[in-house]
């Protein structure tokens, strides 16, 4: 029965990765997969993720199931690093949560919460998002639909389309937002466009969906709440999901948050039960070890201490990587002007280049990032600036 299925094309950014393992150019580069790297090229296990495991490996006793919703401890740390502590919204118990395999699979949970509420509501995306936003949202089914978001031609976000769009958007929709360092294009909302936002949701009645991924690497992981904070204190319905990937590092083990804000304590309960039925149909029980780590740190005054440090020295480091390269690039002679990059936020930078060049310096230079001119901006380091600017610079 098998055989009727067609070979599918490889993953745009995963297919990259496989033509960059196969170059065999020993000075090429990879900025296409997000994940951070530190000067030497490699993704390291942070100091205080290494210590929890050791406490971890030294307490846990049983690799039973563990409950339904995740690691209570995991839950309540991360609710309180995302929404602040003491947080009205949580001490009104109006928000219903469980632990889910990593951002991803806290998006799906949530899109197929929608879908049960009312399968013909529309999720807006903004043009362009995250590639994967559209699979693990589309494929739930669910309508989707793009709202202007980044201009390529002035390197900016185009506020005035955006809101012109988001104020035409019908009660009921799910707007989906960027918490910070916005995926693909690096610019975020300043707090003057979230209040718009917020003012927008107010008067037309659409819900929130905000994807947070990498809290802590913009402007610091109170900054990088803001929006969301904003959103959350002042509305009746928000829809949150949270990764542990990036600002951990724990990209392999899977660890996100899916976090619905409701109305009053009576439905925080219904939907409680509604997201952990989700999850039972999908994968039963949500895995341990990795919520189980971010429990320990967060919930340990030292450990905390010192991841919050390693974030901000992951921050600092990808800042002082995107001043660099610009300072590279006029050096050798850029005739375009690419200060725009210092000024976004994050992992990601959009170029603002054309897919035509994209390639060209992937062709004549073994530079590999995706065609939409995005850069994984932690995968330079001062060994290879050079080699990337020159390269750019050639293409330009």
């Amino acid at each position: 029965m098998f055989d009727v299925l067609p070979q599918l094309p490889a993953d745009p950014i995963l297919g990259l990765s496989t033509a960059f393992k196969a170059d065999t150019n020993p000075h090429k580069i990879d900025l296409g997969v997000g994940v951070y790297k530190d000067e030497q090229g490699h993704t390291p296990i942070l100091t205080s993720v290494a210590k929890a495991q050791t406490i971890l490996l030294g307490k846990e006793d049983s690799k039973t199931y563990i409950t339904p919703q995740g690691v209570q401890g995991y839950i309540d740390g991360m609710l309180e690093l995302m929404l602040g502590k003491g947080n009205p919204v949580l001490l009104a118990d109006r928000i219903a949560a469980v632990q889910a395999p990593g951002g991803c699979g806290a998006l799906r949970i949530l899109a197929e919460l929608i879908k049960r509420c009312d399968e013909n509501t529309t999720v807006w995306v903004s043009d362009p998002t995250w590639a994967n936003h559209i699979p693990l949202i589309g494929n739930a089914g669910l309508k989707l639909e793009t709202y202007p978001y980044f201009d390529k031609s002035n390197a900016s976000i185009n506020f005035d389309a955006m809101a012109d769009c988001l104020g035409k958007v019908k009660k009921g929709d799910i707007v989906l937002l960027h918490g910070c360092c916005h995926n693909p294009t690096g610019a975020d909302l300043s707090k003057e466009q979230w209040q718009v936002v917020l003012e927008l949701a107010q008067k037309t009645g659409f819900i929130p969906f905000v994807d947070t991924a990498y809290q802590g690497f913009g402007d610091g992981l109170e900054e990088d709440a803001y929006g969301m904070r904003l959103l959350v204190n002042n509305l009746p319905e928000v829809l949150i999901a949270a990764s542990c990937s990036k600002n951990f590092g724990l990209y392999r083990e899977r660890v996100g948050v899916a976090v619905m804000v409701t109305e009053n304590t009576k439905t925080r309960q219904a939907i409680q039960t509604q997201i952990q039925s989700i999850a039972r149909g999908i994968y039963s029980m949500p895995p341990s070890y990795g919520g189980a780590l971010v429990d320990i740190i967060l919930n340990d005054e030292a450990l905390k201490a010192e991841w919050m440090a390693e974030v901000e020295g992951m921050r600092s480091r990808m800042q002082d990587l995107r001043a660099l390269l610009v300072a590279k690039m006029n050096e050798y002679g850029a005739t375009k002007d690419f200060e725009f990059v210092k000024k976004q936020k994050g992992m990601f930078s959009f170029l603002c280049i054309t897919p035509e060049q994209v390639q060209a310096v992937r062709d004549q230079h073994s530079v590999y990032f995706v065609g939409s001119s995005r850069v994984n901006i932690a995968g330079i380091s001062k060994t290879n600036v050079d080699a990337l600017a020159k390269a750019l610079v050639s293409v330009l």
